[in-house]
């Protein structure tokens, strides 16, 4: 076996094999060449052997020396999430095409999860961070801030006026969504709410009552169930509420996952969609279009969530002053499928 597969080569030996000096070769392939005057010749001499002894250069030295890390902290509270994967791909995209890694942690939808990950990240040398946070905490994000490190907030936030936001209209597209079906003749919504006291369960309750209101009709909390943004919450959730109260005759799911929870409680009790349950979600799916009664679906515009987030991110980073404007709301679009039946 040879020697360049039996260990990694050194700067040294690349430049012993171009007959130059470290100094020289260093140069010559960090792109100085003409800086310091270097020949064409030499440098193509120094290109040339570093190429045929498979030469790699450390980035961890490169880092050091330059006190840039190029890595990009990426905080989730559930990767598995075709939303947030979906954020996450649009972020590392964004990320690629300005030269910069990005390191993904999942939270788990812990806030202590999530505390210890953004630690961890912090001792990578990250050189910004963004966060999709469990929502319950800020306090370890709002010292960060302090701290100057370059952070943004995507989807979930906080009543925090220091921290860069980039969040959908949650209120609006859930009184959008509930305007729907109460026009559609429904007055016995079930609520399958995501995580409480999160941002985007708190304003898309309020968006819920908005439309109640706006339409002379009372709310009844007691068609509230659900306590994650996942697809066991949303079975429960709507499992307990169809059992309990025959009179519902749609559901609002507050999340993709949610829905999907449902599908199946619906199923369970002979319930199915829409002949005689509708369904509406927060947050389209992949799969939404496809199902055998194609979701209605409020969706978020994940592109440009993740492209701001790390455009905002990569700014901060670059000028080394946080944005002016530190809320960023992206609008939402209701898509009318067929999950709803008109019963008005």
């Amino acid at each position: 076996m040879s020697k360049s597969r039996t260990k990694a080569i050194t700067l040294k030996e690349v430049a012993e094999a171009a007959g130059v000096s470290v100094s020289t070769a260093s140069r010559a392939l960090s792109g100085k060449a003409e800086a310091y005057r270097i020949s064409r010749a030499t440098e193509q001499s120094v290109q040339a052997a570093a190429k045929r002894l498979q030469f790699s250069p450390s980035l961890l030295a490169k880092s050091l020396r330059s006190q840039r890390t190029r890595l990009l902290g990426v905080v989730l509270p559930n990767v598995a999430n075709p939303f947030f994967a979906a954020i996450a791909r649009e972020i590392t995209l964004a990320a690629e095409e300005n030269q910069f890694s990005v390191l993904l942690a999942d939270s788990q939808e812990n806030s202590e999860t999530e505390v210890h990950l953004v630690e961890q990240l912090q001792a990578r040398q990250i050189e910004g961070l963004v966060v999709c946070p469990v929502g319950i905490a800020h306090r370890h994000l709002s010292k960060l801030a302090k701290q100057k490190l370059p952070l943004v907030l995507v989807d979930r936030g906080f009543d925090h006026k220091d921290l860069v936001t980039v969040t959908s209209d949650h209120r609006g597209g859930a009184r959008e969504a509930t305007t729907l079906l109460l026009e559609s003749g429904h007055q016995k919504i079930g609520i399958l709410q995501g995580l409480p006291d999160t941002l985007p369960n708190t304003e898309r309750l309020v968006g819920v009552r908005d439309a109640f209101a706006e339409h002379g009709l009372p709310f009844d909390p007691t068609l509230i169930a659900g306590k994650h943004f996942d697809e066991v919450s949303g079975y429960q959730a709507a499992y307990k509420l169809l059992s309990d109260h025959s009179e519902i005759t749609a559901l609002f799911a507050f999340s993709n996952q949610n829905a999907l929870g449902a599908l199946r409680a619906a199923a369970e009790l002979g319930r199915t969609v829409p002949e005689d349950l509708s369904l509406i979600a927060f947050d389209d799916h992949p799969f939404a279009a496809y199902l055998a009664a194609p979701m209605t679906s409020v969706c978020q515009d994940v592109t440009q969530l993740g492209r701001l987030a790390a455009r905002l991110l990569i700014e901060q980073i670059k000028t080394g002053q946080p944005p002016k404007q530190k809320q960023h709301p992206i609008p939402v679009q209701l898509i009318n499928r067929s999950s709803i039946k008109n019963i008005g």
